[in-house]
């Protein structure tokens, strides 16, 4: 759907979207809600992300998006830094920031799965850098 079939009005976009409609990490499933295909969004892409339990990704970063995401549920910790050795981790009603072209691993340490409210901007770009 293109901004010109929104118009100015406001769009309610009914539920998450499948993930296969955008950009994927190994151990997470990201699916989209608002983006330029579902509402016509130019400048944000806000999706549902899971990550399942005893998980992690391979290291990628977003390039010029920053990363917003208000965890929901279980815990989530990002490895960065030299050789992924520093990390955050945040848990139910945290917010967490990555911001752009910052290398990272995802991961859940827990027996448990994690999921949050996702924000990118400007899109959800994802560069995998391998394993």
């Amino acid at each position: 759907m293109s901004t010109s079939a929104q118009g100015t009005k406001p769009y309610v976009v009914h539920g998450p979207q499948e993930a296969t409609t955008t950009a994927q990490t190994r151990g997470m499933e990201r699916r989209p809600g608002i983006t330029a295909l579902t509402a016509g969004a130019s400048k944000i892409w806000l999706g549902l992300v899971t990550a399942a339990p005893n998980e992690a990704g391979p290291p990628h970063h977003h390039g010029e998006a920053e990363t917003a995401a208000y965890i929901l549920s279980g815990r989530v910790r990002v490895y960065f830094g030299e050789d992924f050795k520093e990390y955050v981790e945040a848990g139910p009603g945290d917010f967490l920031f990555v911001p752009a072209n910052t290398p990272h691993i995802e991961a859940n340490p827990y027996d448990e799965p994690q999921t949050a409210v996702l924000a990118r901007s400007p899109d959800n770009i994802v560069v995998n850098l391998g394993e």
